[in-house]
């Protein structure tokens, strides 16, 4: 049994609960209080309760099933769906979901999760202007707000709006030479590292450079060189260069993988551009699916040809089933 914070009948005490369920079977948390701080009315704790007991285990369904339920009924979907969302992430990490709803303390975007839309973007869009420059970020957000807008007017809701500044967001903070050395170079890299060690210790970087280390003819692996501490200056130096990023002057940016980066980027807006012409709600979630191809891009080098060239199959089933002519049938008087 699962019990919030609201008074019961049945129920004298939290003691006389955990005794007769057995206190494995049993968890207390403040549901009411949360899900209203964070979906600013009181009536989400249901939801919440819901979400919570499903991802312990205790509701014999799926999270898909409750969603499409929540769907069928037709009534607030999304405000439902998010509280339904929140309680699952309480399951997980109780702790930090509290955190976040704690109305007395202002949390940093960077340490917790988007609560909406907009925390959403502008947590990126933070992350992008550090990456590059305030005009790089307003780029991210042009495009979020042209889908935003079209999202309400031909499907409602905000899933595109949200897979999109996600899956953006994260192609074009592609982690090259100028990213590498401008983390490395952020006084909370070594303070992380000082927190970790005692004593006398010395850093040393294992970096595969392309201008360096070419990738080996029948691994596609680069292999990695090792550099010593003065490699800090040499990041600090660099770090400061990114503005290079993408000019004429990038001497990074020649290789064929960061062309290739750079070219997702443009692709991938594109590629929104073209969902949105189409956009109806009969649609919509496969327009979400397509957006979220992404995802499947992981790793550096080598790795990252790899699961590319998946994600670029997948996109491509997709786009073919988005942009297949409506069936209609005929029905004879």
């Amino acid at each position: 049994r699962l019990q919030g914070d609201w008074s019961s009948d049945v129920c004298s005490s939290d003691l006389d609960i955990a005794e007769a369920c057995g206190k494995s079977n049993v968890d207390f948390i403040s549901a009411g209080s949360i899900s209203t701080n964070l979906m600013g009315d009181s009536i989400a704790t249901n939801m919440f309760m819901l979400g919570y007991a499903l991802q312990k285990g205790w509701v014999p369904v799926s999270g898909a099933a409750v969603e499409k339920a929540i769907a069928l009924n037709g009534v607030a979907v999304e405000f439902n769906l998010k509280s339904f969302v929140w309680g699952r992430r309480a399951a997980v990490d109780l702790a930090r979901v509290e955190k976040i709803a704690a109305p007395a303390e202002v949390i940093p975007l960077s340490q917790h999760l988007s609560r909406n839309l907009d925390e959403l973007v502008a947590r990126r869009a933070e992350f992008l202007t550090a990456y590059q420059d305030a005009a790089y970020a307003a780029r991210y957000k042009d495009l979020i707000d042209k889908v935003r807008r079209a999202e309400s007017e031909k499907a409602g809701g905000t899933k595109l709006a949200e897979a999109v500044a996600r899956y953006y967001a994260k192609l074009m903070a592609y982690k090259d030479e100028y990213e590498v050395a401008r983390l490395h170079s952020d006084p909370a890299f070594m303070q992380k590292i000082e927190g970790m060690f005692e004593g006398d210790y010395k850093v040393v970087f294992h970096l595969a450079p392309p201008i360096l280390n070419k990738p080996d003819p029948a691994t596609g692996e680069a292999k990695k060189s090792t550099f010593g501490p003065w490699m800090m200056r040499a990041f600090r130096l660099l770090a400061k260069l990114k503005g290079l990023r993408g000019t004429a002057f990038d001497i990074f940016g020649r290789t064929e993988e960061r062309r290739m980066e750079r070219a997702l980027i443009t692709e991938y807006a594109a590629t929104v551009d073209q969902l949105l012409v189409r956009l109806t709600p009969a649609n919509h979630a496969l327009a979400v699916e397509i957006a979220s191809v992404p995802e499947m891009i992981r790793g550096y080098g080598h790795v990252k040809i790899r699961h590319l060239k998946l994600a670029e199959k997948q996109r491509a089933e997709l786009l073919a089933k988005f942009n297949a002519p409506v069936q209609r049938t005929a029905i004879a008087a």
